[in-house]
């Protein structure tokens, strides 16, 4: 199937809008590896992913703690604190420019999670680039974690359009993947896992950064 210049890109939010070094340097606070941090996050998305495949459901935020609980000696007070300095994170640099363009090409821009509702807004917030994006959404309303097919065809009915009219960019390349089987559009950066997954399905676009792929996006050629 041609793809064609979507109405709607999605962006995933941790890791891919927002960086998580405060998350990250509030462990190191806590005498915490910062080389642990990778396995904490891994381990929340595997708790989170376990439940949405096996029919169960839990909050990215009690996935997290779990995380801490599993890899950490770290008190209920002081676990709480880390997970607190989500809602403290920025946009990476590159988070602007792409959603400026997508902006002056008149392409709707959303953000997409399974993280806590509030995270994107203040992160974007923060960042002075929340006018450039239309809404946020978090799986949570649906009790569902990404990659899970519900969540993109989810998204696409909250923003009226068909799924091969809405694009999802992130870092990772199982969300990517999993937008992909779901008849989106993929975007893939390269800021976090460098090169792409052979085992899943190749990138539709793909680039170093969030401004690449976005222009990769735009010019994918317009439906009829």
């Amino acid at each position: 199937m041609t793809r064609t210049r979507p109405a709607v890109v999605a962006f995933d939010v941790n890791e891919t809008l927002l960086d998580l070094s405060p998350v990250r340097e509030s462990l190191v606070d806590r005498g915490v590896s910062a080389e642990l941090f990778p396995a904490v996050f891994s381990r929340t998305l595997g708790t989170g992913f376990a439940g949405t495949v096996t029919g169960s459901w839990c909050r990215f935020r009690d996935a997290f703690d779990t995380a801490l609980v599993q890899l950490t000696d770290l008190s209920a007070a002081d676990r709480s604190a880390v997970a607190d300095k989500f809602a403290q994170t920025s946009p990476y640099p590159d988070v602007a420019p792409a959603l400026q363009l997508l902006a002056d090409a008149g392409v709707r821009a959303i953000t997409l999670t399974h993280g806590a509702p509030g995270v994107a807004e203040a992160g974007l917030d923060r960042g002075g680039v929340a006018h450039l994006v239309e809404r946020s959404l978090s799986s949570e309303a649906i009790r569902a974690w990404k990659p899970a097919r519900e969540v993109y065809l989810w998204a696409a009915g909250v923003c009226d359009v068909v799924p091969a009219d809405l694009a999802l960019v992130a870092v990772h390349g199982w969300d990517v993947h999993g937008a992909q089987r779901a008849g989106l559009t993929g975007g893939w950066s390269a800021r976090a896992e460098h090169r792409y997954a052979a085992v899943l399905d190749p990138p539709h676009v793909s680039g170093a950064d969030l401004v690449e792929v976005v222009r990769g996006l735009l010019d994918l050629p317009t439906d009829g």
